[in-house]
C-alpha cells in the first residue's frame, strides 16, 4: 500500500473517532484539527482553513496548554477543562497533551480530548431534560405545596423581579427556574445556567461577557452559596454596574439563607439583591403525594420513547417507595427508575427483585430495618423471584460487604481484614457495587 493510501486511511480514522485531536508545529500551524475538536472548540471548518492556531487559541488563556507543552517539551495528562467555546456553549473535556519529537527534538505538540460535558451536567443537574422546554406544564405537581410553589413562580415571571429559590438538591429547583424563564410575559432570548459548584473564575468571566450583551437573558445561579464570598461580592458589583431591566435574575441556595449568612457562606449584599421574592421548594419527603404521579409520568415517557410495556410498581415496591424518605429527592427517584428500566425486557410491573442491590442496602440502613425483616429481600416466594445466579450472588456479596462495613463503622482496613481480603480488593468491590464507606461512619 502506497503512502497516499495510508495517509487517506489515517485521515479517515482521525475524523471518524469521538476523540478531539489537534496538533500544531513550531510555527503555530495546525497539522491536525479533526471535526470533533472543532466541535468542542466551536470552530467552523472555514475558520480552521483560514486561521493559524495562535489566532484561534488565545496564547494567554486557559486554552493555551498545547502551547505550554510545545515550549516545555513536557507532557500534560488528565487535564480537565471547563470553558465556553466560540459558539457560547459550555464545554467540559479531559485532555492528554504530548510533545511531538524527532531525533529528541520537539517539533510540535498533539492534544487528545475526551468530551465529558453531558456527564458533568448530569452530575450536577437535579433532573434530566426531557427533550422539550421545561415549562410549568411539564412539572408533575399534585400536592398543595407544589401547586403553591408554581403559582408563586408564575407571579415572579410576570414581575420579572429577582427571585431566590430555597431547597435541597434534587427537589426540582432547576425546573422551577427554567419554568419561570419560559413563562415570562416578555420572553428572554437565552437561559444561562451558572452551576456554582464549578470553577468560579470561569463562571464570572463568562458572566462578564454575557451581561453586557444587548439581548435579554435569564441568569440562574444554581447553589450560589458554593461561590466564595469575594466571588459573590463580585457578582453583586456586576449586576449593579450593568443594570438591565430586561434580564431575569434567579438564584438558589440549599438551605435557609439566614443560616448561610451566619455561617459566612452567603454574602449579605447578594442576599439583599435576590431576596425581594423567595420561594421555598419542599423536599420530596414533605410531599409524598407527588411520588406516584412522577413515576407514572416517567413510565409513560419510557413507553413512548422506548416502546416498553412498563406500567406500574408492584404493591410491595409502591409501599416501600412511599415509606422511604428520599434524601436525594426527585433526583434520587429518577436515577433509580433509570437503573431499573435499563434491565427490564417485557415486564409490565417493577417487582421487588428488580430493585438494585445498593438501594436495598440503603433502605435497610436509612429505615433501620431489622436483619430478619431485611432478609425478606432474598427470600424466593415464587417463580417470578428467580433471577440469574450471578445476579443473585452479586446481591449476596454486596449485602455481606455492606454489613461488614456497618459493623466496623466504615473502616475499610478493618472490614477487609474481617472479610479475609486485601484492602484494595475491598475498595474495588465497593466501587463496583457503588458502596460509600462514609455512610457508615458514626
Amino acid at each position: 500500500m502506497d503512502n497516499q493510501k495510508l495517509l487517506n486511511i489515517y485521515k479517515y480514522i482521525i475524523e471518524q473517532g469521538d476523540t478531539g485531536i489537534r496538533a500544531i508545529n513550531l510555527d503555530g500551524e495546525f497539522i491536525v484539527y479533526n471535526g470533533k475538536m472543532r466541535e468542542l472548540e466551536g470552530i467552523d471548518e472555514i475558520d480552521f482553513e483560514n486561521h493559524r492556531a495562535h489566532e484561534i487559541i488565545d496564547f494567554e488563556s486557559d486554552q493555551s496548554e498545547i502551547f505550554q507543552v510545545l515550549h516545555s517539551g513536557k507532557q500534560l495528562t488528565n487535564h480537565k477543562k471547563i470553558f465556553w467555546n466560540k459558539k457560547n456553549q459550555e464545554v467540559t473535556y479531559i485532555s492528554n497533551i504530548y510533545p511531538l519529537l524527532e531525533d529528541g527534538e520537539v517539533i510540535g505538540a498533539v492534544e487528545f480530548a475526551r468530551d465529558i460535558t453531558q456527564i458533568e451536567l448530569m452530575m450536577y443537574r437535579p433532573l434530566r431534560r426531557y427533550g422539550a422546554p421545561l415549562t410549568f406544564d411539564i412539572i408533575t405537581a399534585v400536592s398543595k405545596v407544589m401547586k403553591e410553589v408554581i403559582q408563586k413562580a408564575r407571579i415572579v415571571a410576570l414581575s420579572k423581579m429577582p427571585v431566590l429559590l430555597i431547597g435541597e438538591s434534587g427537589t426540582g429547583i432547576d425546573m422551577i427556574a427554567e419554568g419561570i424563564h419560559h413563562d415570562l410575559s416578555n420572553p428572554n432570548q437565552a437561559f444561562i445556567n451558572m452551576i456554582c459548584r464549578r470553577d468560579e473564575e470561569t463562571i464570572l468571566n463568562q458572566l462578564e461577557k454575557q451581561i453586557i450583551e444587548e439581548k435579554k437573558m435569564t441568569f440562574f445561579a444554581e447553589r450560589i452559596e458554593y461561590l466564595s464570598i469575594p466571588a459573590q461580592e463580585h457578582l453583586v458589583s456586576l449586576f449593579e454596574q450593568h443594570p438591565h431591566h430586561d434580564h431575569m435574575m434567579i438564584a438558589s441556595v440549599g438551605k435557609d439563607p439566614i443560616d448561610l449568612i451566619q455561617e459566612q457562606k452567603l454574602s449579605k449584599n447578594l442576599y439583599r439583591l435576590f431576596s425581594s421574592i423567595t420561594i421555598y421548594v419542599p423536599p420530596l419527603r414533605e410531599r409524598k403525594e407527588d411520588i406516584m404521579p412522577f413515576i407514572n409520568d416517567y413510565f409513560q415517557r419510557h413507553r413512548e420513547n422506548y416502546g416498553s410495556a412498563i406500567q406500574a410498581l408492584s404493591p410491595e415496591v409502591k409501599e416501600l417507595f412511599l415509606n422511604y424518605t428520599w434524601p436525594g429527592n426527585l433526583k434520587e427517584l429518577e436515577a433509580l427508575l433509570d437503573e431499573m428500566t435499563t434491565v427490564i425486557t417485557n415486564e409490565t410491573t417493577i417487582e421487588m427483585h428488580l430493585l438494585p442491590p445498593h438501594f436495598k442496602w440503603k433502605i435497610q440502613h436509612v429505615m433501620q430495618t431489622d436483619v430478619e425483616e431485611s432478609s425478606e429481600l432474598f427470600i424466593i416466594k415464587n417463580s417470578s423471584d428467580i433471577r440469574p445466579l450471578d445476579h443473585y450472588m452479586k446481591e449476596v456479596e454486596s449485602y455481606y460487604i455492606t454489613k461488614a462495613l456497618d459493623f466496623h463503622d466504615g473502616n475499610i482496613s478493618k472490614s477487609a481484614e474481617a472479610l479475609g481480603i486485601r484492602r484494595q480488593s475491598l475498595q474495588y468491590r465497593m466501587k463496583n457495587f457503588q458502596i460509600d464507606a462514609k455512610q457508615f461512619t458514626k
